[in-house]
């Protein structure tokens, strides 16, 4: 049994990379469907006013670590909890797929950008089993939807950014069998060199996110106020249950 916790009224499993690794190979090998979401303070902060997503979140397979915020978060629980870095944790699915010859689909990101990312991982594991590639701009959710249930994947990654990925897996997590799908935001970006990743130094320190916001000022926006609030509120929680 997996242990958990909540933020926010939001469900954080605690495992660390290994065991959420193994739990995926275990699930495709036993044909069971699994839906991950790498949940980081903006979604959480989301599904306080998204009922609908607030459900999604609660009622997915594995939630796992990823936004340093929800590390500190679960610190004031004093729950120490490795962050699991959502594209490292990509890289490691692409990894076990093209080791276990298990069948991986890409959707999201804008044409080139998926192309390349596709032709990037094709170099480094020559024998991925890419069975679905689509870029993520598209009007009719039900025909991208038969696409993905027709090419059968194990392996489903989905950069639509959220909530819009994690609504799609959810209308799909019935109509597949055994696919681990997982909403993987702007790693796309990454993996098509598009992005640069940031020096290790940075994701050492947890700051991450100032490195991309530097790179990347349109994303300021989008991290704040809500990082700060985000802290500030789960402070308050945790002052109020501590009474």
């Amino acid at each position: 049994m997996i242990k958990n916790t909540t933020v926010l009224n939001c469900r954080v499993d605690l495992v660390d990379e290994k065991e959420a690794i193994e739990l995926v190979q275990k699930s495709i090998e036993e044909k069971n469907n699994l839906h991950i979401i790498t949940i980081n303070p903006e979604m959480i902060m989301n599904a306080q006013k998204n009922l609908s997503f607030l459900n999604i979140v609660n009622s997915s397979d594995l939630n796992i670590t990823d936004g340093v915020g929800v590390k500190m978060a679960l610190k004031l629980q004093n729950i120490n909890q490795n962050q699991i870095r959502g594209v490292d944790f990509s890289r490691k699915l692409i990894n076990l797929a093209s080791k276990n010859s298990y069948r991986i689909a890409f959707l999201g990101a804008k044409e080139e950008i998926i192309q390349k990312t596709k032709e990037n991982f094709l170099k480094q594991y020559p024998n991925l089993n890419i069975v679905y590639l689509r870029n993520g701009y598209f009007k009719n959710d039900e025909e991208i939807i038969k696409e993905i249930i027709d090419a059968s994947p194990q392996i489903l990654l989905v950069g639509l950014g959220s909530p819009k990925q994690e609504e799609i897996i959810s209308k799909l997590k019935n109509n597949l069998t055994g696919c681990t799908m997982v909403g993987v935001g702007g790693s796309f970006d990454v993996f098509s060199g598009i992005v640069k990743e940031s020096p290790e130094i940075y994701r050492k320190l947890g700051i991450e996110w100032l490195y991309r916001t530097i790179k990347q000022p349109e994303r300021f926006k989008r991290i704040f106020p809500t990082l700060p609030i985000f802290l500030i509120k789960c402070i308050i929680n945790t002052v109020k249950k501590k009474g």
